[in-house]
């Protein structure tokens, strides 16, 4: 399976490297069984009762993929789509019904006392509620022309879209229940935005190798759109800014594939939230290596970390790294002293960043830091064991719980990541590690240092889309993840959530609430507000 999830196919020597041990196979497929075969049947079947045309009853609509998206300690945000009945665009997704919207909700199911609507009318809708108590249980529904929205079925593979337990999922059409968490300990400091995996110049999404499933195909844009990536880069940078983001940290795979023109057009949209190296910070991810230039997201052999031209040198996995040909991704994003990996201090965080692919590759092996970034990096941390420390790569430490088979080209290498965690013990300033990569939100701690919380965060490019918003306060943190919210990135992630044969929810959207919306207690006091 390929690097970064899924993207455009490898070469197919390259594909059979990256397919995983029979036991990986198995295990994530026990995980994938109930929601292929969901999927399966919907495409077989589905095409037997959709048609194109008009509904039977002309105020008729289809009120589906409800999700519980965001959750705070005072607010929530709902979405859900509605489609025409009977209906399909060709590709077995129901025609776009533009009708209102609204969430009625409460503290009791049977009394939904309270109302939230939109706006303006959509077939994409985004409602948000407020003024809620923290560690409180709410019942809610969501509705068009009253007819109640069904959930994301992501209960199939033990998940849950819409709520923090099972209450309502025995109809589907609820009311379901979340619960508030409490808000992070102490006074609000500042707020990060964390983002990962906007691949400018990738044309098609969820495109796969080495699983010969005809399911597994990938979802283009349609013609004469504007390009998905280019759409989504701009609605995270207007999204992130409506939430108070005060920083932007992008973690890797900015482009598709290294070509100059992509990188260009990705520092031209993040410079949209600010300025590259004060408010915005940016590292390297696989699909970032020079040579690929057509959007396809090929890996590639060549690239290196610090230093631009003058000979070979050596990488962490001892692999040579010629420095022959020019880095594209410092020429659109200058490290300091020609570095791709750097230390910031912002108002007494230390963020770092890391390149997790300075090595020779075909991107679709595991990551690797490199021997002089990794002692770099053990001896940042030495320095200050006690400061708060935010790191961000593109590579994660470990996958865990994924419903597809998982592969040694998801993570960086054992070895290094055994290195980084060890570190982390003897560290306990570091509080959170952001990547990206897998394309799914996934909350992680280990034993190793159960201080740090490990957070991949889904791809910016396509469903769920969006980021994780970091809200640092002086006693913890919170960890929230917003969809964005423009019409035409709502219309394309609904095109988008069809990658993998409709199974693409199941993995990237977050299994559980608390894999995209979490609260941790940890003395971050340390850090000052930065100046306004």
């Amino acid at each position: 399976m390929r690097c970064c999830f899924f993207s455009a196919p490898l070469a197919a020597r390259s594909a059979l490297s990256a397919l995983p041990a029979p036991c990986e196979v198995l295990r994530s497929g026990a995980l994938l069984a109930p929601a292929l075969l969901k999927a399966a049947a919907e495409a077989l079947h589905g095409g037997r009762t959709a048609r194109r045309g008009r509904p039977a009853h002309p105020d008729a609509v289809a009120a589906v993929h409800l999700e519980l998206v965001t959750l705070t300690e005072d607010r929530a945000v709902v979405t859900w789509y509605t489609g025409v009945p009977g209906t399909h665009d060709g590709l077995g997704h129901l025609l776009p019904a533009v009708t209102e919207g609204e969430v009625v909700y409460g503290t009791h199911p049977a009394r939904l006392d309270r109302r939230a609507g939109e706006d303006r009318p959509t077939a994409h809708h985004y409602v948000e509620l407020t003024d809620l108590e923290p560690g409180q249980t709410y019942y809610y529904q969501a509705r068009s022309r009253g007819t109640p929205a069904i959930p994301t079925p992501l209960h199939h593979v033990r998940g849950n879209a819409v709520g923090t337990n099972s209450y309502g999922l025995g109809t589907d059409e609820g009311p379901f229940s979340f619960t508030t968490p409490q808000p992070p300990p102490g006074q609000h400091l500042m707020s990060i935005a964390l983002c990962n995996d906007l691949h400018l110049g990738e044309t098609a999404a969820g495109l796969l190798a080495g699983v010969p499933l005809p399911l597994l195909r990938g979802v283009a844009q349609r013609p004469g759109r504007t390009p998905y990536p280019e759409i989504m880069g701009r609605a995270l940078v207007a999204e992130a800014r409506r939430r108070g983001a005060d920083v932007l940290l992008a973690a890797g795979d900015i482009s598709a594939g290294g070509a100059p023109r992509d990188l260009a057009e990705a520092k031209r949209i993040l410079d949209g939230f600010g300025t590259h190296g004060r408010d915005y910070f940016v590292v390297r991810g696989n699909h970032d290596r020079p040579g690929h230039g057509h959007g396809h997201g090929h890996g590639h052999e060549h690239g290196h970390g610090r230093g631009r031209r003058g000979g070979a040198r050596r990488g962490g996995h001892g692999d040579a790294l010629p420095d022959a040909l020019p880095d594209t991704f410092l020429d659109s994003f200058p490290g300091r002293d020609g570095a791709s990996y750097f230390a910031h201090d912002l108002g007494g965080l230390r963020i770092i960043g890391l390149d997790t692919y300075e090595r020779a590759g075909n991107g679709a092996d595991a990551g690797g830091l490199g021997a002089e970034q990794l002692s770099w990096f053990r001896g940042r941390l030495r320095e200050q064991r006690d400061q708060p420390t935010l790191v961000f790569g593109h590579h994660p430490l470990t996958v865990r719980g994924s419903v597809f088979p998982v592969t040694g080209g998801q993570r960086l290498d054992r070895r290094q990541a055994r290195a980084v965690l060890d570190a982390y013990a003897d560290a306990p300033g570091v509080f959170l590690h952001h990547a990206g990569h897998t394309h799914r939100n996934k909350r992680t701690v280990l034993p190793q240092a159960p201080h740090v919380t490990l957070q991949e965060v889904t791809a910016a490019k396509d469903y769920p889309g969006g980021f994780s918003l970091l809200r640092i306060h002086s006693g913890g943190f919170a960890l929230n993840h917003y969809k964005p919210r423009t019409p035409a990135a709502q219309e394309w992630t609904e095109q988008a959530r069809r990658v993998a044969g409709g199974l693409w929810p199941h993995h990237a959207f977050g299994r559980s609430v608390t894999d995209r919306n979490s609260v941790t207690a940890h003395d971050l006091s340390g850090v000052t507000p930065p100046s306004r």
